[in-house]
């Protein structure tokens, strides 16, 4: 059930992502939101209730609660037209709870995969309160094109090769997105900052959240 709600925080990343780089629209992106927000909420307290007292899975299933409701809190700040700076500063909760359950997924989980993916995490949602907390809108472009790559890669890709039963070489897999991240994340920087932010997309960026 976790990795199907997965599948779907890697297409709300990739909507808001696009939303940012202002490819679509706020209120657009707001109704997804609300869908998977909803869903993140509804999963882990199943997870959570049918645990057993499964302390494990309780960990796994509870870090679920921070997308859920940075994604709730997301839609309904679009359809409101709130400022954005709560979303900000709960996403730098999230980015330093998110280093909390990364070493959690190292050293009680076992799972080096999802070590690295939570890191991933908290350098996104730290993205996120610089540029909706701390109103730096040249960060627009670049947080656009790491939400959406972090949507294929943290999200929509573990999670199909996870419900189809192939994602079975953590390690291996913890080593291949390090490498990525540092290529990929370090190659954006300086091709966004020379660009820098559409008109379009740093309107965007005062209108939504993450």
């Amino acid at each position: 059930m976790g990795n199907a709600g997965l599948l779907y925080v890697g297409a709300v990343l990739f909507l808001n992502g696009l939303l940012l780089l202002g490819k679509v629209e706020a209120k657009a992106g707001a109704v997804f939101n609300l869908f998977v927000g909803t869903l993140q909420v509804i999963t882990p307290t199943y997870l959570i209730m049918t645990a057993q007292g499964d302390t494990h899975q309780i960990l796994s299933a509870s870090g679920l609660y921070l997308f859920g409701f940075t994604y709730l809190y997301v839609g309904i700040g679009l359809l409101a037209g709130l400022d954005t700076t709560g979303v900000g500063y709960f996403s730098l909760f999230v980015a330093i709870a998110a280093l909390g359950y990364s070493f959690a997924n190292f050293h009680l989980l076992g799972d080096p995969s999802f070590g690295v993916i939570w890191l991933y995490w908290a350098f996104l949602w730290f993205l996120f309160y610089l540029l909706l907390g701390l109103k730096r809108e040249a960060l627009t472009s670049y947080t656009g094109w790491v939400t959406a790559i972090q949507g294929w890669v943290t999200g929509a890709i573990p999670a199909f090769l996870l419900l189809c039963g192939y994602w079975t070489h953590p390690t291996e897999a913890a080593v291949a997105l390090g490498v990525f991240a540092v290529v990929v994340f370090g190659c954006l920087w300086p091709i966004t900052r020379r660009g820098g932010p559409s008109p379009d997309a740093a309107n965007t960026a005062d209108a939504q959240g993450g």
